[in-house]
């Protein structure tokens, strides 16, 4: 009771917060829910009572553990059926799409002088979900608050724009063609509401295949939360001499929950009423613990790297486009 009554003041905060973000962006889905959750957390952050010592055990316990939670249920709402749905030459398309963007990203990275958590995490956004992927790679690395919620940032407001940018390509150079428009903008987009938002610029069948290649990105994203964690381990100077074999520092328990959901939803196919209320929680547990995270972030975390933000944002963007259309062209 007591721990609840420390962590019930700083819940309460981020919960109106995530419904404020919510009605945001519903006006603005292009944008989406959890982009103006940050946002709007920050702006309580960086004034006096978002310093507030009350507050703090509610927002850890918002930016962590229910974090954790959307995770899990994301896999409810999955199933691997996806993966056969865009064939071979689809799949060879996705995997190579998720990996070059992970090589670039951390590449350009470092080469823009950029801390190791950031570039990870980034890469994460990018070659996967955005937010999501984000959230469930962070833990792993033990990356600090501000790099999460400014690589959701910037990985949200790049979406935005390739989202308008890419109905555009699609027109000038595939004539709207149902498989490749739905390769590029299912297989480029960081977030689930930008492939469907641009799907449908273009068409609602462009909108359902786009849709279907997006999922199967997300399918990956355990794998990917795994490459990264060891990744970031094999870099480390300082390791144990002996280090004994356990489960967890392999596969996060949250990630190993959310494959789970995703085999049972798979083999048995929870049914809509089910996977329905399970996506509406889990959607909100995201944009709360995203409310906390950007209470955790000050301003100056913003606009410390000033142009590079932008220059890497940029760069990260016309990378994948450009491998999108060439392996487009060579495989589908």
């Amino acid at each position: 009771m007591k721990k609840m009554t420390s962590i019930l003041p700083g819940l309460l905060l981020c919960i109106f917060v995530a419904v404020a973000g919510k009605i945001l962006g519903q006006f603005f889905p292009s944008l989406g829910s959890g982009l103006f959750a940050i946002l709007i957390g920050m702006a309580i952050g960086n004034i006096s009572i978002g310093s507030n010592a009350k507050l703090k055990a509610g927002i850890k316990f918002s930016e962590s553990n229910l974090l954790y939670y959307s995770i899990i249920l994301l896999g409810a709402t999955l199933t691997f059926h996806s993966i056969f749905e865009i064939g071979m030459s689809g799949l060879s398309y996705i995997l190579i799409q998720m990996a070059g963007t992970i090589a670039f990203v951390i590449w350009l990275g470092k080469r823009l002088q950029f801390e190791q958590d950031f570039r990870l995490l980034m890469a994460s956004g990018n070659a996967v979900c955005g937010s999501s992927a984000i959230a469930a790679t962070a833990p792993a690395l033990k990356a600090n608050v501000s790099d999460m919620a400014v690589s959701i940032t910037v990985v949200n407001l790049l979406g935005t724009v390739l989202m308008i940018l890419l109905p555009g390509i699609t027109s000038a150079l595939f004539h709207n063609d149902v498989l490749q428009s739905s390769a590029l903008i299912g297989g480029t987009l960081q977030s689930v509401g930008q492939v469907v938002a641009s799907g449908s610029i273009v068409g609602e069948a462009v909108k359902d295949q786009a849709a279907v290649f997006k999922i199967s990105r997300i399918i990956f994203l355990a794998v990917v939360v795994f490459i990264l964690q060891r990744a970031k381990n094999a870099n480390q100077e300082e390791r144990p001499v002996k280090e004994k074999f356990n489960f967890k520092s392999i596969v996060p328990w949250y990630v190993a929950g959310f494959l789970l959901l995703c085999t049972i939803n798979s083999i048995f196919r929870f049914p809509e009423f089910v996977t329905h209320p399970i996506k509406e929680v889990g959607n909100y547990l995201e944009i709360i613990a995203l409310a906390g995270i950007g209470m955790s972030v000050k301003f100056k975390e913003l606009t410390k790297h000033g142009w590079k933000i932008s220059a890497y944002a940029g760069g990260v963007g016309l990378f994948q486009i450009a491998l999108a259309l060439l392996l487009i062209y060579v495989l589908i």
